[in-house]
């Protein structure tokens, strides 16, 4: 059995879309499997991105259901997957707000040793998803965290998503949410980290 958090900062709902595909591969992939999805509360506060004018109705009805993510999510999770749209070539503000915050586990090495994976949105084709994925797996490196990574082990890989995690397209002026593919990809994702971290965690004691 391994413990999974998916974190993911979402304004209108396509990264939380490729976070819940994440959450359902793991959850698949062993019936023991414990896995939370959540989100990240944003900096301007729900009430802010409820009023945003173009995303406003999409954040209300596709991100604000989800459980906000705290620093005992981070402590409980024996492996941790991030997903934050992009933002100028990298996570969004609130993504590392959150991380910045759990300075106090990164000084007691509370992290150290846990599952890691990372996934991202833009909305253009070369906005710097792969980048942000990068800058996530680099937090997790200060953490400790072990880095799992999607490769090429799977022929969706090669239709896809990217070798260092799920990404997609998605957002933008269009509204695009990503595709059957790129969830299929980040359930490809979420089933290897969990399996991973299931072979990683301690073995339950027996009678």
């Amino acid at each position: 059995m391994a413990r999974i958090a998916v974190i993911a900062h979402s304004h209108a709902g396509s990264n939380m879309s490729l976070a819940g595909a994440v959450a359902e591969g793991a959850a698949k992939e062993g019936n023991d499997h414990d896995v939370r999805l959540l989100r990240v509360a944003d900096i301007r506060g729900d009430e802010a991105l409820a009023r945003a004018p173009h995303t406003g109705a999409l954040f209300t009805e596709r991100v604000a259901p989800h459980p906000v993510a705290t620093l005992d999510d981070l402590v409980w999770a024996d492996a941790i997957i991030l997903g934050s749209g992009t933002r100028f070539g990298g996570m969004a503000a609130s993504m590392r707000h959150f991380l910045e915050g759990a300075a106090g586990l990164w000084m007691n090495g509370v992290l150290q040793g846990k599952v890691g994976a990372a996934f991202s949105t833009a909305s253009s084709p070369h906005g710097g998803m792969e980048q942000t994925v990068h800058d996530l797996l680099t937090a997790m490196m200060h953490f400790g965290m072990l880095i799992v990574s999607p490769g090429y082990a799977d022929p969706v890989q090669f239709r896809a998503s990217s070798p260092y995690g799920p990404v997609a397209q998605a957002g933008g002026p269009e509204g695009l949410m990503p595709t059957d593919g790129d969830l299929e990809a980040a359930r490809f994702t979420g089933a290897l980290v969990a399996r991973t971290a299931a072979r990683l965690s301690p073995a339950e004691p027996t009678a």
